[in-house]
């Protein structure tokens, strides 16, 4: 009996595949998890790009959180944001979604204009954009103006400044908006016929029917916009010239770490903030896993 040629591995089905495979591998290794190893490593050391990375221990961890005033604020600034720009979006994105799920005619037409600010909305021409409607003589003030109202400066003082920009990620709401009305197509409309049958009124439903249903939209939603408002960066930088200012009111955290890493060259310190940044929002995503058992109801 004569046997034939033992085939070579990679002729085969499986090594077919992992042959396919073996560029996206490459490219985790030496894109993604060699850069993410070698930022821990650095987040221990005192690096400056120019000489060799100097072992300091837990000596940035220590600084950031006894002896950095700058780090603190900008968390507190970059808490706020996420705390009223993430909700105040989510209902905004969820009113609209319900109002062109109505079937209103060329709904296509006002879908694509509501998504547009989403494309737009992190882009450099809008934060440029953005500083001037809000400027002393912007429009939004020559637009009070008409009224009788003299508006202040939004982008120059303190106290208005971050709203400016929680302002401009609501007008970003196409993308939760576009994912709600898909949940809202989801909803069978039996649902409502038998509860406006049983006289339920429009409110009661949207709380006893709609809310319910779309809690495992609403949880994605929330958890997609918790994570993108944490990494806010190009209109905080645009507006604020890159500075964090006023008075540090738009020093988003990953605008210090830009700061720290590329106007300061502390590679090492800026490594351990963008780890400390992972961490937050790791907590914050794991809480919502955590909670999402008493609110978020799948269908079994």
């Amino acid at each position: 009996m004569v046997r034939g040629k033992a085939r070579p591995w990679y002729a085969s089905a499986e090594g077919a595949g992992y042959l396919f495979l073996l560029p996206w591998g490459i490219g985790f290794l030496c894109l993604s998890l060699g850069p993410i190893l070698w930022s821990l490593y650095l987040s221990f050391t005192d690096f400056d790009l120019l000489t060799a990375p100097d072992w300091v221990g837990t000596a940035n961890y220590v600084r950031m959180f006894t002896a950095d005033a700058k780090f603190m604020t900008s968390v507190r600034v970059t808490f706020v944001y996420v705390l009223f720009s993430v909700p105040l979006k989510l209902v905004f994105a969820l009113v609209v979604a319900i109002l062109l799920n109505r079937g209103i005619r060329g709904l296509p037409l006002y879908r694509a204009l509501f998504y547009l600010p989403s494309l737009l909305g992190a882009s450099v021409a809008i934060a440029i954009l953005w500083r001037q409607l809000f400027a002393g003589n912007g429009l939004v003030n020559q637009f009070l103006a008409q009224f009788g109202i003299e508006g202040p400066s939004w982008i120059s003082n303190p106290n208005y400044s971050l709203w400016t920009l929680i302002v401009l990620a609501v007008w970003q709401f196409g993308s939760p908006m576009i994912v709600f009305l898909a949940g809202l197509r989801q909803i069978p409309a039996d649902v409502y016929e038998a509860a406006q049958i049983d006289g339920a009124s429009r409110w009661r439903q949207f709380v006893r029917i709609t809310v319910p249903l779309l809690t495992p939209v609403i949880f994605f939603n929330a958890i997609i916009q918790t994570i993108d408002a944490f990494k806010t960066f190009t209109p905080a930088f645009i507006i604020s010239n890159g500075s964090g200012g006023p008075v540090n009111s738009l020093l988003f955290y990953t605008l210090y770490l830009y700061q720290e890493a590329f106007g300061y060259f502390r590679m090492g310190y800026a490594s351990a903030l963008a780890w400390v940044l992972l961490i937050i929002i790791a907590l914050f995503t794991a809480f919502a896993f955590l909670t999402s058992r008493y609110w978020v109801h799948y269908d079994e």
